[in-house]
């Protein structure tokens, strides 16, 4: 999946101050948020650190938005 297919916005908005239309956030950063909230929540040693580079978090959580952003296309 390429970066520019990204679900288009996730909460898009108007604005009344200058009269156009905001994007916000993409859906894809916004589903790879919740997938990081899960990964991170159900991770650790028991001691609440966890070394967030080494488990490639960021990548992991992107893999998952992609992911979710294919389903949506069945």
């Amino acid at each position: 999946m390429s970066i520019e297919d990204n679900g288009g916005a996730a909460f898009p908005g108007f604005n009344y101050v200058s009269s156009n239309v905001h994007d916000g956030m993409t859906l894809r950063d916004y589903f790879a948020a919740k997938a990081m909230q899960g990964i991170i929540s159900a991770s650790g040693d028991g001691e609440g650190y966890v070394d967030y580079k080494e488990f490639a978090v960021a990548e992991h959580s992107y893999a998952m938005a992609d992911a979710m952003l294919e389903a949506r296309k069945k």
